[in-house]
């Protein structure tokens, strides 16, 4: 308890708190010591806690009533010039019974709310551990919530606490172990209480987990590896002095994918991923989409050496560590997926683990800003024909438009491929009207996103570029003017019967 919640304990002639219909209080034996025989108590009992109810509002509309009487008999109280003590274990104001009075009496009467000490404050000090440290993201979640969404928060966060355990622990166990963190996963009971608990979360019996008790996923910055740890990357770093030293767990190569621009773009189990890797490695360019994290080490390249690229990851993760190769858009599509799986076929890396995580590709980026005019059947190409030859290219081109197939052309130009994407056009009035919609789309979710729609005839090749994504609607895809002056294009579901 802090020195100012002593005193108003002392200055008050009311003390209320919530209990039960057992009648004890946690809040009430925390301060126990400080109430004196004079003081006016109000339990605050519960008509139910987590079982069943008649109430015709059901198990929602009996605690809103309950609370309305609750705070009618503290009115009672404040009418009558009496000041009231409102206990709350942890803090008041964070999930907390206390907040149902305070939006029901605060506007009416003069309050001062006391912070206190939180379970998430209390459980870290009682493991001795970092909480979050440097850049980490904190993360405080319901044990409520969906398995699912649970699954997905702690796969995309540095640190969690889950409360309000009990009856959700096996949810959550679950939630653990599918988002990859069960290793590091810590159980606290009843913090700085009798009774108090810690240890292992999955060594913790479900039977035995009440409601006040929490799981916890300490700050991952220099974590100690060993049979309570996982590894990090300040362990390999200590460990060894070179880039393909040994690293201090099972090594795995994941391919992610940043999406078009960075953040906003990722998945939660991309930024797991990115989040627990002891190593980086990438094109340039999309390494500096990663926040640097203490410890853990970048290995960025030149974007035309994509085959050293994947080597050298599956290299690191032969010799233990942790690796994401880091890709933008969709690594499975025209990027680095390809390659480490063609290197991993390689006989020394057959036995290294490998996983590709899927992120959002440019033709998707790209539609959803036009609107939705990938609605219907469509190809992807690439126009680079740094890879295979323009006449593979040509014929792909002439297959896909003869079909009235949407096209979303990837890779159309660059400083040193400047032709293609006009002979490209020439190729798709042979099939297509001159004024089928396209879309110009460059660097969508970034600082110079440009989205414009032209006609096929009217297709300028100066206007693109290597950041440049072009869809080009077939005889079906449709533009509008909406009433804000907006363009949009879709490709109906429907194709007319022949």
């Amino acid at each position: 308890m802090t020195v100012r919640a002593v005193e108003v304990i002392a200055e008050a002639e009311v003390i209320a708190y919530h209990s039960a219909r057992h009648g004890r209080s946690i809040a009430r034996s925390i301060a126990a010591r400080h109430i004196r025989a004079d003081h006016i108590e109000e339990a605050l009992v519960y008509p139910v806690t987590t079982e069943t109810t008649d109430h015709p509002g059901g198990y929602r509309g009996a605690l809103d009533e309950f609370y309305a009487v609750a705070a009618a008999r503290l009115a009672a109280h404040l009418d009558a010039g009496r000041t009231v003590a409102v206990l709350a274990e942890g803090d008041p104001l964070f999930y907390g019974s206390y907040m149902h009075m305070h939006k029901r009496l605060a506007d009416r009467y003069p309050t001062e709310v006391i912070p206190g000490v939180t379970s998430v404050s209390a459980a870290a000090a009682r493991l001795g551990t970092p909480l979050a440290e440097g850049e980490e993201v904190l993360t405080i979640l319901p044990g409520t919530l969906p398995e699912e969404e649970l699954t997905a928060r702690l796969a995309s966060t540095d640190a969690a606490v889950v409360m309000k355990l009990g009856r959700t622990f096996p949810r959550v166990r679950r939630a653990m172990e599918s988002s990859g963190r069960l290793a590091e996963a810590r159980y606290v009971e009843r913090a700085t209480m009798a009774g108090e608990r810690t240890g292992r979360l999955a060594d913790t019996d479900p039977e035995s987990v009440p409601y006040f008790s929490v799981a916890v996923l300490p700050s991952r910055i220099g974590a100690p590896a060993g049979p309570d740890h996982t590894a990090t990357a300040a362990d390999a770093d200590a460990g060894s002095g070179s880039d393909t030293g040994t690293g201090t767990g099972t090594g795995e190569v994941v391919v992610v994918g940043t999406g078009p621009a960075g953040p906003l773009w990722l998945t939660p189990e991309t930024r797991g991923a990115l989040a627990s890797a002891e190593d980086l490695v990438g094109y340039t360019t999309y390494l500096e989409r990663v926040p640097v994290r203490p410890g853990q080490r970048r290995h960025g390249s030149d974007n035309k050496v994509e085959s050293e690229r994947a080597e050298f990851a599956l290299e690191l993760a032969r010799r233990g560590r942790r690796v994401a190769v880091v890709s933008g858009g969709d690594p499975g599509v025209f990027a680095m997926a390809t390659a480490v799986l063609e290197a991993a076929a390689q006989e020394a890396y057959r036995e290294v683990p490998v996983r590709v995580l899927p992120g959002v590709t440019a033709a998707n980026a790209a539609a959803a800003k036009a609107g939705a005019p990938l609605g219907h059947d469509y190809a992807a190409l690439s126009l680079s024909d740094r890879l295979k030859p323009w006449e593979v290219i040509a014929e792909r081109l002439h297959a896909a438009a003869a079909a009235d197939l949407v096209l979303a052309l990837y890779n159309p130009g660059s400083r040193s491929r400047t032709w293609q994407v006009g002979k490209a056009r020439e190729l798709l009035l042979e099939h297509r009207a001159p004024d089928t919609p396209v879309v110009l789309a460059r660097d969508v979710g970034g600082p110079e996103e440009s989205v414009r729609i032209v006609r096929l005839a009217d297709l300028d090749p100066s206007a693109v570029d290597m950041r440049t994504i072009l869809l080009v609607g077939s005889s079906q895809t449709r533009v509008v003017r909406r009433g804000d002056g907006q363009e949009v294009v879709w490709t109906p579901r429907r194709y007319p019967e022949t």
